[in-house]
């Protein structure tokens, strides 16, 4: 490269240092701890971090500019580390995103039971309130139970009431005079009737009288054959 090539460049390299001296004169007026100190936490992390990682770069370029491999200088690793901060600040930087917070009942309240396990005035009247609900549930169903108990005895009664009331109407509607188809009786055949009754019953008696004859005599044999084998029985000894 020709030198004629390398005096722009130096011009400019004159007019980047002078800015760079007039943007750092209010840092080197003062210390660092006292310009630092009313600026907010944030920003005050990024001057501190901007400030290592300018020293850090410059010493850098001196390494490079005197030939020596950088990269393996203990700079570079210090460069790496400050530029790891830098990550960090911005992450910090970055609004969070929103989340849509739900609240889990059941498990918040099982949190509360287990904190308030050992507490015996607690479970005393956790136990109070349980029996209390128990028993208005009891009572309600029991209520329930009843009404609808009285409600369909109620119904059964109208139901049964309107069904006479309707029989009625109907057998006083429907109702008609029999007629008599048989023709009177005359003496004649009342007489023969009573007849035929005497008769009947004088061979029942009859019957009767021969079936009770016939037992009679059947008992009589076996009083007989009893005191037969009674008799042979007392010679056989």
């Amino acid at each position: 490269m020709e030198p004629t090539d390398l005096l722009p460049l130096l011009e400019q390299l004159d007019d980047n240092v002078d800015d760079l001296e007039s943007v750092l004169q209010p840092l080197l007026a003062k210390t660092l701890l006292k310009s630092s100190s009313k600026l907010p936490v944030m920003d005050k992390a990024k001057l501190q971090v901007l400030i290592t990682y300018t020293l850090e770069s410059l010493i850098f370029s001196y390494l490079r500019l005197h030939g020596v491999d950088a990269k393996q200088h203990p700079v570079f690793r210090e460069l790496t580390r400050v530029k790891q901060y830098f990550e960090k600040i911005k992450v910090l930087e970055t609004e969070p995103e929103e989340r849509s917070m739900t609240l889990d009942k059941a498990a918040a309240g099982r949190f509360i039971k287990h904190g308030l396990a050992g507490n015996d005035k607690y479970d005393l009247e956790r136990a109070e309130k349980q029996a209390k609900e128990r028993a208005r549930a009891q009572f309600k169903a029991a209520m329930l139970a009843r009404k609808s108990i009285e409600a369909s005895k109620a119904q059964s009664n109208n139901d049964s009431d309107s069904d006479d009331s309707e029989g009625g109407v109907e057998v006083a509607t429907t109702a008609e005079p029999q007629i008599d188809t048989n023709p009177p009786k005359t003496e004649k055949d009342s007489k023969k009737k009573f007849k035929g009754e005497k008769k009947s019953e004088h061979s029942k008696a009859k019957k009767e009288r021969k079936i009770n004859k016939a037992t009679l005599k059947e008992e009589k044999k076996e009083r007989r054959l009893k005191k037969e084998e009674a008799r042979k029985a007392r010679k056989a000894q």
